[in-house]
């Protein structure tokens, strides 16, 4: 995908991870954008609004604080409080635009979510699977708050 035509997911961690997801969201064929440093989940509706992004996903112990914000702030359909990939993809898939989880930092939960997204979309992705390779340091754009 082109940088221009590239479907945005922005990935805000509480604790400052996310790079896990972000390798996913890469290997489904869209454009993880993650927010760095610790309280990132309250930033995901100002990056994803910055950004242009279709997706945001926010993780925090609750699974809601940064959902919960995004939707305030700027009316996002939102679902929060899940706890697997598959819950993730059910609420891409009932048009919800910023996801809620728990601490759940992996690939799986990255690739599942965009691949969901990318179908939804209609834009199929160029996806290569879940295998990922290397560590992708400095491989996920990093968002900054608006």
């Amino acid at each position: 995908m082109s940088e221009a035509t590239a479907v945005k997911i922005v990935i805000g961690h509480r604790l400052g991870k996310g790079q896990s997801v972000a390798d996913g969201v890469r290997a489904a064929g869209a454009e993880p954008v993650l927010i760095p440093g610790p309280g990132a989940d309250m930033k995901v509706g100002d990056v994803m609004q910055a950004e242009g992004a279709a997706l945001g996903i926010s993780f925090c112990g609750s699974g809601g604080a940064g959902a919960v914000t995004a939707k305030a702030k700027y009316g996002h359909d939102i679902e929060f409080g899940m706890r697997s990939a598959q819950a993730g993809v059910t609420a891409v898939q009932q048009g919800r635009t910023v996801l809620g989880f728990g601490f759940l930092d992996s690939e799986e939960l990255g690739y599942a979510v965009a691949t969901a997204l990318l179908a939804k979309l209609g834009t199929g992705g160029s996806g290569t699977g879940t295998g990922g390779s290397g560590d992708g340091a400095g491989s996920a754009r990093t968002g900054e708050s608006a």
